[in-house]
């Protein structure tokens, strides 16, 4: 790995002007093409290496071209690559029923798969709706309101127009306004605010409808790898319970072992012990191959969605299914949950005891983890980093994100803190 890397080589400019001249513009310029990788490695067009801490934003699991898990998709795809919903995979069926065992979900649980995080959720906002209709005050016939969802302020689900609009953040909001209705924001973290939502239902011309769901992530990584708190998730629990409400957890960038447990509700310190009745996930289930989905605990929720009231083309793709099994079967194997959990915990202290005044608060779960900023420089420090090969993520004005593969090592975390120890501390604001 070079010790200065051109900022774009001949390569990289040559495909970055086709990538221009044929892409919608919703991502910006990319940083780099890049060509292949191995482990938790990458190289661009122009054969310059770069050491990956952010994953593919958490997808990549496994790193780059794991060989148990090319090895699974190249099986899969020489026998059936897909087959539509009129008929069933081995590991498609295979993949539900592990996954509803590593969440520790009740008999009785069902899984929906989609292609991404979004529809996860999107499937999870219209699970919660149809239930919303079977809640009393939103009986037609006594004159009831239709059912609310609650949503967290700095939360993020998705861009598409379901997840949207329980997707807080108002510079990608606004513009797609009027959004799908009774989704409400409650203050992250306020007891208060949430027991305020819940009290505004009313029967009748009095007040709101009832509240059908709450959906939440245990760390609110796009707001910069933020925790509600476990004390706050159990107070949810409770209104929830006492008003039957579901609560749906986001488990798309905490899930598949990201926080060192399979799911993050798992986590005490980050749930304090509660079971959700929902549970969306996607990233890094299929190692890096586009699955997502939701998991309904128990009977009663999973059979609101029938025939026709929900689906997908590619739900549930055999090859994506066997990329899942084989991520799964890896990730267990190699007993990588205890790798996040030691490699997390050597980068956030290795963070923490960087001696320059531009990192201040470390936090984060397992390999889901942020740095503060003294001054809001993230783009000028990601930049930086960049050129001196190493990938991260700049979350926030004022925050880096770290969430590299699961099979990061100890000399990886090692290098990764030495390319930041170097980081001006006057780096310009962005």
């Amino acid at each position: 790995m070079a010790d200065n890397l051109e900022t774009l080589g001949s390569n990289d400019n040559k495909w970055l002007g086709a990538y221009k001249d044929v892409h919608m513009n919703v991502f910006g310029t990319p940083l780099r093409v890049m060509d292949h990788g191995e482990g938790a490695h990458l190289w661009d067009v122009d054969g310059n290496e770069y050491l990956d801490f952010l994953g593919g934003i958490a997808v990549n699991a496994l790193g780059y071209a794991h060989p148990a898990w090319v090895k699974a998709i190249a099986e899969q795809a020489a026998k059936v690559a897909h087959v539509s919903n009129y008929f069933a995979t081995e590991p498609q069926i295979e993949l539900a029923s592990r996954l509803v065992e590593l969440a520790g979900a009740p008999k009785g649980s069902h899984v929906y798969f989609g292609n991404s995080g979004a529809e996860g959720n999107e499937a999870a906002i219209k699970l919660a709706k149809l239930y919303g209709r079977t809640l009393p005050g939103a009986l037609p016939d006594i004159g009831g309101k239709p059912a609310r969802i609650l949503a967290m302020t700095h939360g993020f689900h998705g861009r598409t127009l379901g997840a949207l609009s329980a997707t807080w953040k108002p510079a990608i909001r606004k513009p797609f306004e009027p959004l799908v209705p009774a989704i409400e924001f409650v203050e992250a973290g306020s007891v208060e605010s949430l027991q305020r939502a819940f009290n505004e239902t009313g029967l009748g011309h009095y007040g709101k409808g009832p509240v059908a769901a709450v959906i939440m992530e245990m760390i609110q990584g796009e707001a910069g790898v933020v925790p509600l708190g476990a004390d706050y998730v159990k107070a949810a629990r409770e209104l929830c319970d006492r008003h039957h409400a579901l609560l749906i957890i986001d488990e798309v960038q905490c899930g598949i072992g990201r926080t060192g447990k399979w799911f993050s509700f798992q986590r005490e310190d980050l749930s304090g012990g509660i079971t959700p009745d929902a549970i969306t996930f996607a990233k890094g289930v299929a190692g890096g191959f586009p699955m997502g989905g939701l998991i309904a605990f128990g009977d009663k929720l999973s059979s609101l969605f029938t025939p026709g009231s929900h689906g997908s083309t590619f739900a549930g793709n055999p090859l994506g299914a066997a990329a899942g099994l084989a991520t799964l079967k890896v990730i267990e194997d190699e007993n990588l949950l205890a790798n996040v959990e030691e490699r997390g915990r050597q980068l956030r202290e290795g963070l923490a005891s960087l001696d320059n005044p531009l990192f201040g608060e470390v936090r984060g779960r397992g390999l889901l983890d942020a740095v503060q900023l003294a001054h809001p420089c993230a783009h000028a420090v990601a930049d930086w980093a960049l050129q001196r090969g190493l990938i991260v993520n700049a979350v926030a004005p004022n925050a880096l994100r770290f969430a590299p593969p699961l099979i990061i090592t100890e000399h990886d975390v090692d290098q990764c803190l030495e390319i930041l120890s170097g980081v001006p501390a006057d780096l310009p604001d962005d």
